[in-house]
């Protein structure tokens, strides 16, 4: 089937009612046709006309639950160094908004409960704020405050803008721009593209030219209603019915140790704890993962894995994944709410080798991505999960691996104009913790961002350092299990087990304990012994009952080597047995 011929196809698909379509499709079948490599069809309709994809109802439906959270904001932090063409910059955001047609969407909920994108028609405005009067240290204040300020502000998602741009100036050749976009119109990979695209429209109109970026061929909205014909056929069922099976009928939460009790409502306040993965470490992971037959992510899910278990105590250990969704080439180069939720589940048993769980995670992992086009919202829906604003169904855990960020500083738009990426320890958070890894500039990241209301600071490093140690046993010997891996170092474990366990102390051993029970006696006989149930005996009332009690055993012929039973139930009577004995 040539291209022309499979894209009829496809259009022809879409316009179709349900069961027509749900014909259609078997008859594809039936040809060894598989819609699913059939192109996404263009529709030049009215926006009123067009409908949002799974994601954007699922998070549409979160902001109803809570119109103030910034939990769902997606905020970037870049130094801007060298002479910067501030009408340049304005012009290549009105490019990106033109081109992305979700960077000018709102969504609006109509009288029968659906929800359809409206467009907004203001242009992009640009929040300008000088710092340039403040000394170079209230600067940076300024900066990390602003930048909070930014990520915690809600956005409307009625009214929108859905993008806010913030330019902070700090001296004549020094800026920071804040970016924020809301997640309902972006993800993490449009967040490259948008980097990317960005960059070649600045220096376009920093040079008073007209970008030249390759036409789209399609639009966010070609894509939602493509998803939602193809899953509404069948494949919504088999997907689900796939998900059932592998996530079974019972879903423990994940019980970390907290150091603080769970609130009620979340207030999705997080900090991020980077972490130092050397060079060396990160080039025997890639050499483990080619050994095993795995990919990076699936070895450094694994350590993740045992280390929840460690901490935990369970050994089925679910962790969510997001997905790019992005498994076809046309959106490729779209921005938009691709990202979808993934569960993956870990049975760890002690005894089995590092091998065998690599196995077992690569073996789930691969069945998760043939079965990735299931909205996790659906997930939650068709399992019948309640919904606890204090708690994620289905995990508590997120492990997000990016092969490729963009290295930002890397990047020199137009002729000095040099750019560094400023990370904020601040974040906003929807889950208990979140292992965070990538690979920039040939380099491999890690960082755990945390909920502050769980989790004191001093915990994450730990854990952070018990995942770098599982992550080099796994190294040393794959074949060993897992229950064996040390969480420890050579100097920590010297520490914990050695040295504070070093409490040998140098007794007498020929001044036996009634004398020492009887010296303590004589010093501090007022001072409380022994208590229980309520009941207390001093130093010097202890002393004297069991002498009492020693007479009594002296006066009926016992003697040094005489042999003294005792039968009684815990009391204040058995140790004044003992000591009497």
């Amino acid at each position: 089937m040539n291209a022309e011929d499979a894209l009829k196809l496809a259009r022809r698909y879409i316009d179709l009612p349900l069961e027509k379509r749900r014909l259609f499709l078997q008859a594809l079948q039936r040809e060894g046709v598989d819609f699913a490599q059939l192109p996404i069809p263009s529709r030049e309709v009215a926006l009123q006309e067009q409908v949002i994809s799974y994601a954007q109802q699922r998070m549409w439906l979160l902001w109803q639950l809570d119109p103030q959270s910034a939990a769902y904001n997606l905020p970037s932090a870049v130094r801007l160094r060298g002479t910067l063409n501030l009408q340049a910059l304005e012009q290549a955001f009105a490019d990106l908004v033109q081109r992305h047609a979700t960077l000018r969407t709102a969504f609006v909920r109509q009288e029968d409960g659906s929800v359809e994108p409206v467009a907004i028609t203001a242009p992009v405005q640009i929040e300008q704020q000088d710092f340039t009067h403040l000394d170079a240290e209230a600067r940076e204040q300024q900066v990390h405050a602003a930048a909070r300020q930014q990520v915690l502000q809600p956005f409307d998602l009625e009214n929108g803008p859905l993008l806010r741009v913030a330019m902070l100036r700090l001296q004549a050749h020094e800026h920071v721009l804040l970016l924020t976009l809301h997640h309902i119109v972006s993800d993490g990979w449009s967040m490259n593209v948008l980097i990317d695209e960005f960059t070649h429209c600045y220096q376009a109109r920093d040079l008073q030219h007209t970008p030249q970026l390759p036409a789209l061929g399609l639009q966010y909205s070609d894509y939602a209603l493509w998803q939602r014909r193809w899953l509404e056929a069948g494949e919504q069922e088999r997907q689900l019915a796939y998900w059932r099976a592998q996530l079974g009928d019972d879903h423990p939460p994940l019980e970390l140790a907290l150091d603080h009790p769970r609130p009620a409502l979340p207030s999705y306040a997080g900090t991020r704890h980077e972490l130092l993965l050397d060079s060396d470490l990160a080039e025997q992971l890639r050499a483990l993962a080619r050994q095993q037959s795995v990919t990076l992510f699936m070895l450094l899910l694994g350590a993740f894995s045992v280390l929840l278990q460690r901490y935990s105590g369970q050994c089925d250990v679910r962790v969510g994944v997001p997905i790019a969704n992005r498994n076809r080439r046309e959106v490729e180069g779209l921005i938009g709410f691709f990202v979808n939720t993934q569960v993956l589940r870990t049975r760890l048993d002690p005894q089995m080798s590092v091998s065998a769980l690599l196995a077992q995670i690569k073996d789930s992992a691969l069945g998760a991505q043939a079965h990735q086009e299931l909205p996790f919202e659906q997930l939650v829906d068709a399992l019948r999960l309640e919904r606890n604003l204090g708690q994620n169904p289905l995990f508590q855990v997120m492990y997000n691996h990016q092969p490729q960020v963009a290295d930002v500083s890397a990047l020199k738009v137009g002729n000095d104009l040099q750019l560094e990426v400023i990370e904020p320890r601040s974040r906003t958070t929807q889950f208990d913790l979140t292992l965070d890894t990538y690979e920039k500039g040939g380099s491999l990241h890690a960082a755990l961002t945390f909920a502050n209301e769980l989790f004191e600071l001093a915990t994450i490093e730990r854990m952070g350092r018990h995942w770098l140690g599982l992550l080099r046993a796994m190294v040393a010997d794959p074949e060993q299990s897992i229950g064996n891996l040390p969480l420890l170092d050579g100097q920590q474990h010297e520490q914990i087990v050695r040295q504070w366990n070093d409490t040998r102390v140098g007794y007498a051993l020929d001044w036996p304990v009634h004398a020492r029970f009887e010296a303590q006696a004589q010093q501090q006989p007022d001072a409380p012994a022994l208590a229980f149930a309520g009941q207390q005996l001093s130093y010097a009332q202890l002393n004297a009952r069991a002498n009492q009690l020693a007479h009594l055993l002296i006066a009926r012929g016992v003697g040094p080597d005489v042999l003294v039973g005792i039968a009684v139930e815990r009391s204040l009577e058995m140790v004044i047995g003992l000591l009497a004995i």
